[in-house]
């Protein structure tokens, strides 16, 4: 677990958790403003997703090359 790419995947799949927590609970909010700023929020986490994403499929591609 000391592969620093693969704890930060892990952090951005944290960071994704917490947007989409921070989303459900601004919809839960209701009206035109916690609507607002869920949306918000779900834009944000599809910006962080990707990067997540991304991190991981780099992880993969690294760990393949050097053998596992």
């Amino acid at each position: 677990m000391e592969d620093p790419l693969l704890i930060i995947a892990l952090v951005a799949c944290l960071v994704v958790l917490v947007i989409l927590l921070l989303g459900i609970n601004a919809f839960r909010k209701g009206g035109t403003e916690g609507a607002k700023e869920s949306n918000k929020f779900m834009r944000w986490r599809l910006i962080a997703q990707f990067a997540a994403v991304v991190l991981i499929m780099v992880f993969v591609w690294v760990r393949g090359q050097s053998g596992g």
